[in-house]
C-alpha cells in the first residue's frame, strides 16, 4: 500500500477511505460505489476546468468532446493500469476467477473512487 500512497504522490488522513476505494462490490460489506460516484464527479469537474483554461477559443461543443476523450472508460483503465491498481483492488472469488481485475470497468471505477477519496480526505 505504501507504493501505491507513494504513485498517488498523496497522504492519506484517513487511510480507511483508501482502503473503501479499492474494495469492489463483489466483496462483501461496504464496497467503493459511492466514492465512484463522487470521484466521476470530481474528476468531471476538474478536467472541465483544465480543458476550458487550455482551449480559450474553442466551443462549448468542442470542450465537451475533448473532456469527454479524458474520462472515458479506456482511458482511466490505461491511467489505473499506469498505477498498477490491480495489484491493490480487492474482489471477491467469482470476480477474481472471471479475470474481472483485467477489466477496464472495474479498473476505470476503482481510480475515480480513489479520486472521491481523496477529495473527501482532502
Amino acid at each position: 500500500m505504501k507504493t501505491l500512497k507513494k504513485i498517488l504522490g498523496y497522504q492519506f488522513k484517513n487511510p480507511q477511505l483508501l482502503d473503501l476505494a479499492l474494495s469492489h462490490r463483489s466483496v462483501e460489506g461496504w464496497n467503493n460505489e459511492r466514492l465512484e460516484f463522487l470521484g466521476d464527479a470530481v474528476l468531471n469537474l476538474a478536467i472541465a476546468a483544465a480543458v476550458y483554461r487550455l482551449y480559450p477559443k474553442a466551443k462549448e461543443g468542442e470542450l465537451s468532446r475533448y473532456r469527454a476523450k479524458l474520462v472515458q472508460e479506456a482511458t482511466l483503465a490505461e491511467l489505473a493500469r499506469e498505477f498498477n491498481l490491480s495489484a491493490y483492488v480487492r474482489v471477491g472469488r467469482g470476480e477474481l476467477k472471471s479475470g474481472g481485475l483485467q477489466r477496464k470497468a472495474l479498473l476505470a471505477d476503482a481510480l475515480e473512487a480513489i479520486i472521491g477519496a481523496i477529495y473527501l480526505d482532502a
